[in-house]
């Protein structure tokens, strides 16, 4: 048996031991990064709770992959609930930044660690920083900007969770895109014994581009009450004003809000998530929630294609709602059917988004026999 190169972690699959495949041997490096304990595998994904849900299944081909080695996650402080729900990290180590920007530092435990991996982006601002941390060796998609690291090629319009495997299968360690559960709470939010579990909308977004409108959230609220289910809207952080509007549009009681100013705590979201009968969300992290615990979802998208933010089938527990301008100067995928049509960051709700009827939704969750009222809505 060939033992591992100094420096470089070694690769571990199915229990025996290896060196890295040749490929790992091609980003930058730096010898003799292994430190006294535990050699560190830091990687980086300072972004928001879809996006690190989006990256379990990297994770977990790492935590496989390197059994012996001590994953460390830099990431914002906020999602160490969620962190610990993934079973394949070791260490959250707490970045800012603004927005999804790259952090200007990382904290000092991430030094010198034996592999760098950047799931955060596609360089050059995120490289240099975890060139910065001296590492044994850097796993990253490569970029002109920075020579030294020779990995596989960027690809525009490729779906989140592929593309991360794909950069991990390049260096050698196989990933299951389709890896994404989660641990439910113990005790979820389930109702109690005999009575309907819950409808669960979310009409909140970072950005107005993604959210559905506020009269229509309103009328699935309260065609669903009418069809015989509890409804719960859930507000985020500074979102509770549109959740409140949502319910006294639909006429349900101000108790069917779930999350106040400051929203709801992850494990309690995860309990209310988990008991859910069925989850009606908009292109946001709590679709990566559903989809992480198991919960049948039904996800609104506009301006971005879920091609390349979307739910696995799973077996059609998640049905993704996706209006694409037709016409036949609009062919096959094209970016406008299957990439990135829209601004994301947009101050109004984005025309493919705004495609998406009422009844549509109904059907998605109640089935074309139980939507009442289906002579229209707004």
């Amino acid at each position: 048996m060939t033992a591992p190169r100094a420096g470089l972690p070694g690769r571990h699959d199915g229990g025996s031991g290896g060196r890295l495949p040749p490929r790992a041997a091609t980003g930058f490096s730096r010898p003799g990064a292994l430190g006294a304990g535990r050699p560190a595998v830091l990687v980086l994904r300072a972004l928001g709770l879809g996006d690190l849900l989006t990256a379990v299944p990297a994770l977990r081909a790492l935590r496989r992959g390197l059994p012996d080695h001590e994953i460390l996650l830099a990431g914002p402080a906020g999602l160490a609930p969620v962190v610990r729900r993934m079973d394949c990290v070791d260490r959250l180590l707490p970045v800012t930044a603004r927005e999804r920007e790259v952090p200007a530092a990382l904290p000092r435990a991430a030094a010198r660690p034996a592999l760098a991996v950047n799931l955060h982006g596609r360089g050059p601002a995120s490289h240099r920083l975890l060139v910065r941390q001296a590492p044994g060796a850097l796993w990253a998609f490569r970029h002109p900007s920075v020579p030294g690291v020779r990995g596989p090629a960027w690809v525009p319009y490729e779906h989140e969770r592929l593309r991360w495997c794909r950069l991990l299968g390049w260096y050698g360690l196989a990933a299951d895109p389709d890896d994404l559960r989660i641990a439910p709470p113990a005790a979820t939010g389930a109702a109690p014994r005999g009575e309907a579990r819950p409808v669960v909308l979310h009409p909140g977004a970072r950005a107005a581009a993604r959210r559905w409108p506020v009269e229509r959230f309103a009328a699935v609220a309260r065609r669903v009450r009418l069809a015989g289910r509890p409804v719960v809207v859930t507000a985020g952080p500074g979102e509770a004003p549109l959740a409140r509007a949502v319910a006294e549009r639909a006429g349900l009681a101000p108790s069917a809000v779930a999350g106040g100013d400051h929203g709801l705590a992850f494990d309690d979201l995860c309990a209310l998530v988990a008991g859910a009968r069925c989850v009606v969300v908009g292109d946001t992290g709590l679709a990566h929630l559903a989809t992480a615990l198991g919960t049948r979802s039904v996800v609104l998208y506009g301006p971005v294609s879920p091609t390349l933010w979307g739910p696995p089938a799973d077996g059609g527990r998640h049905l993704a709602l996706w209006h694409p301008a037709d016409g036949p100067d609009i062919p096959d995928g094209s970016v406008e059917r299957a990439g990135r049509p829209g601004d994301p960051h947009a101050v109004r709700p984005d025309p493919r988004l705004l495609r998406i009827t009422v009844d549509e939704v109904l059907t998605a969750v109640l089935g074309p026999a139980r939507v009442p009222g289906a002579e229209g809505g707004p």
